[in-house]
């Protein structure tokens, strides 16, 4: 039957012949009923005043306590946008040094209503130190950068900033646009290309793509409700109650129509897509508000246009609008909700703290955050044309094998259930199975009762989940706090004291560890306890997966009492006198305000290193132990105390070692000893 959308004049109902309408009332009432929400919720605390006490505790923090975000003279921490959700407030900064932008210099602090500071965190591991004069002109860069995409359509003139990788690089960025090669094709591509200044050549651990995609399929959901606007006697595919959120072919602007009334019914019709695809995002829009306390896909009021008619089986976030193409068979567009919910969930990935960082393992984490949206859009939505499950892809059989990805059990189109060493190199797509299997057994367990799969565990545990809406809570939380360079352990630690903060250290607490533990990401140190029981039966035989190869001392944020300045890793029984009695390898040196010295590399089993640092009495030396990862020096434990004093005990894997001892202030004699797993 073919389908037509009759809208009244203004803000509007469409409705489609021959099926039911859903408004939003009808939708609320299909939804079980919700779980309770979380204890922050109902602080009586206008938001105004609430984020105003947040920025001055925020600020007066960054003032009294710059060891914490490794703040040096030359540094100024910018608030960027101060985000309120279920009671606590999260102030995100971005940095500069000397007047430079800081690619990875970015923190968060987290409070609660009344300015308390529970939490910060900062994607930065040492004060930086470098000169800013670069030794290549942003003319080279940019002809450098232009290298990377097979084809060129536009490219800006490239802004000089400091990397905030050790003690610093000063790297143009510069933005490509145009086409890249992928699986024999060329695809869209928007690349954020970085070029150190000082040797020309391109930093290939920083280079990003804003263009996210993901394959997907066409359905249409019947009578709904969406919201045009009225403009000069004509009506334009415009939500002004979602600012933003519009829809229209390729030439960038929203359809026009002479009458309320859009859509031919058809598969392939561009208006009848953008019905679907309006309808969708405005119950993500929703869902965002009523579930998870946000205020639009970008926290502040705003969303973002989808275009029809892209020419290809594709459908992607490009950094600023989702871009909608068709089935392989070209017979469906590509404009359901787990398909829009998961291009939309890229807007909102960027547009929290750290933005969207580089690399296979926080682009598998990307990829996994859009489908998360995504299950928690069809969830909210409840449509009985389109029943919420954790499944991508299912109704378009894109290349005739059904789904594209499998939450509950992401083993079965081939990706990982569990994380590991490999994932860093895994391609994104697949690398987003790990959070994604988490995500699912945080909402529904290993063993659901509502009628959802069950779900197998890398450690045989069993775990009972808390609810989708829960859930969604919690790593909308979790998101709140991330920053730059975003790794699994940083979301474990984030997502506990998330469920901490807003739940207790109950059984939503325990059972955001479970779950994780459960597909192989192990706790740090200095994570929250928690009173509540989060798996129901204990593991009883060892990993299915080799184990992370991240540290298993503590993540790189304080835990969720006050910030604290102390060791980040658990100190060893330290010696006595200048920290080389006892130790089987010794180092020595002196060492300027500012500055880094490096041991020599070492190889090491599998096993407990140990190492003492102490440096003249009134400074403030710290000591970070790195591991070479793939041809680059990864730091894997560290030590930050404000004192000339540090101690890091740290259980690691194979590989190839060193020590660095960085002068935050002061300067003078450093003695080191250590001790590796023969």
């Amino acid at each position: 039957m073919k389908r037509k959308v009759a809208l009244a004049t203004g803000l509007a109902a469409v409705t489609v012949a021959g099926s039911i309408a859903l408004t939003m009332p009808q939708v609320n009432a299909a939804i079980t009923a919700a779980p309770a929400a979380p204890k922050a919720a109902a602080d009586p605390v206008p938001t105004a005043v609430a984020e105003s006490r947040a920025t001055t505790s925020a600020s007066a923090l960054v003032a009294e306590k710059p060891k914490l975000f490794f703040k040096g003279g030359h540094d100024e921490l910018v608030k960027r946008q101060v985000v309120s959700q279920h009671g606590l407030q999260y102030v995100a900064y971005t940095r500069t040094y000397q007047g430079l932008q800081v690619e990875g210099g970015d923190a968060v602090v987290v409070t609660d209503a009344n300015g308390k500071v529970l939490d910060n965190y900062v994607a930065q591991q040492q004060a930086l130190s470098v000169g800013t004069t670069a030794k290549i002109s942003a003319g080279t860069a940019v002809k450098t950068a232009r290298k990377q995409l097979t084809k060129v359509t536009s490219v800006d003139a490239g802004t000089l900033k400091v990397v905030a990788q050790e003690a610093g690089v000063l790297a143009y960025e510069v933005v490509v646009s145009g086409s890249k090669r992928a699986e024999g094709r060329l695809v869209p591509s928007v690349l954020h290309v970085f070029v150190d200044a000082t040797t020309g050549t391109v930093m290939n651990d920083l280079t990003r793509d804003d263009v996210v995609d993901a394959a997907g399929h066409g359905a249409y959901y019947g009578d709904v409700t969406i919201n045009t606007q009225s403009s000069g006697g004509q009506f334009v595919m415009s939500d002004a109650t979602r600012p933003g959120l519009a829809c229209g072919p390729q030439t960038g602007q929203p359809f026009t129509s002479t009458t309320n009334v859009w859509g031919t019914g058809s598969a392939t019709d561009l208006v009848t897509g953008c019905v679907d695809a309006m309808y969708t995002v405005s119950e993500e829009w929703d869902m965002l508000r009523e579930w998870l306390g946000r205020n639009g896909i970008d926290g502040n009021g705003k969303a973002f246009p989808v275009r029809m008619g892209l020419q290809d089986v594709n459908a992607f976030w490009n950094g600023s609008r989702v871009e909608i193409g068709h089935s392989s068979d070209n017979r469906r567009l590509l404009t359901t909700m787990d398909v829009l919910g998961h291009e939309f969930g890229h807007a909102i990935n960027q547009f929290t703290p750290g933005g969207s960082s580089a690399g296979n393992e926080a682009g598998g984490m990307n990829e996994s955050t859009g489908d998360i949206f995504g299950a928690l859009t069809e969830f909210f939505a409840n449509d009985p044309k389109d029943k919420p499950d954790y499944t991508v892809g299912e109704l378009a059989n894109l290349t005739g094998n059904g789904p594209i990805r499998n939450m509950a059990d992401p083993s079965k189109v081939g990706d990982p259930n569990c994380f590991s060493s490999a994932i860093p190199s895994t391609e994104v797509h697949a690398a987003a199975g790990p959070q994604n299997h988490w995500f699912y057994l945080l909402a529904e367990g290993s063993r659901p009762t509502d009628g959802q799969p069950t779900s197998p565990t890398c450690n045989n545990s069993t775990v009972t989940g808390i609810g989708i809406e829960k859930a969604g809570q919690i790593y909308m939380a979790t998101l709140n706090r991330k920053t730059s360079s975003w790794t699994h352990a940083k979301a474990r630690a984030a997502s506990v004291a998330s469920a901490a903060q807003l739940f207790g250290n109950g059984t939503e607490c325990a059972t955001v560890k479970a779950a994780w533990t459960a597909v192989s990401v192990p706790a740090g140190s200095n994570e929250p306890a928690c009173t509540g029981t989060g798996s129901t039966t204990a593991p009883t035989t060892t990993p299915t997966t080799a184990p992370t190869t991240r540290p298993t001392t503590a993540p790189t944020t304080p835990p969720t009492t006050a910030p604290t300045t102390g060791p980040t890793t658990a100190p060893p029984t330290a010696p006595s006198g200048d920290c080389q009695a006892g130790f089987a390898s010794h180092d020595s040196g002196a060492i300027a305000a500012g500055a880094t010295a490096v041991t020599g590399t070492f190889t090491a089993a599998g096993g407990r290193h140990t190492a003492c640092m102490a440096g003249p009495s009134g400074t403030d030396f710290d000591l970070y132990l790195d591991k070479n990862v793939n041809g680059r020096w990864t730091n894997v434990a560290k030590s930050t105390g404000e004192t000339a004093r540090e101690n890091i005990a740290y259980t690691g894997t194979t590989g190839s070692y060193r020590y660095r001892i960085v002068s935050y202030s002061g300067a003078g004699n450093a003695v080191l000893g250590w001790n590796a797993p023969a």
